[in-house]
């Protein structure tokens, strides 16, 4: 089953961005589908690839913080080709 999904990394401590920055390049790293923006990052792909690649990365993230938050949004389907209509 195919996944898309929707992330906000948001430290609540200064000096916030190094760990937005690694988070970021981790999932880059991946064999997934990764587009980016100002306000999120989406990750497309397999709901198992996914979930594996974020499971880890959440992980790693949380622990270079000292407090945050993540938002996140899973919308079943692969939304990467997206454009609207309108």
């Amino acid at each position: 089953m195919k996944i898309s999904v929707e992330l906000t990394l948001t430290p609540l401590h200064d000096d916030y961005e190094p760990a937005i920055i690694n988070f970021i390049k981790k999932l880059r790293a991946s064999d997934l589908n990764v587009l980016e923006n100002p306000l999120s990052t989406q990750v497309y792909g397999d709901y198992d690839e996914v979930m594996h690649l974020l499971t880890t990365e959440i992980k790693e993230a949380f622990e270079l913080i000292e407090f945050g938050l993540l938002y996140m949004k899973i919308v079943k389907s692969d939304r990467h080709d997206y454009e609207p209509h309108f």
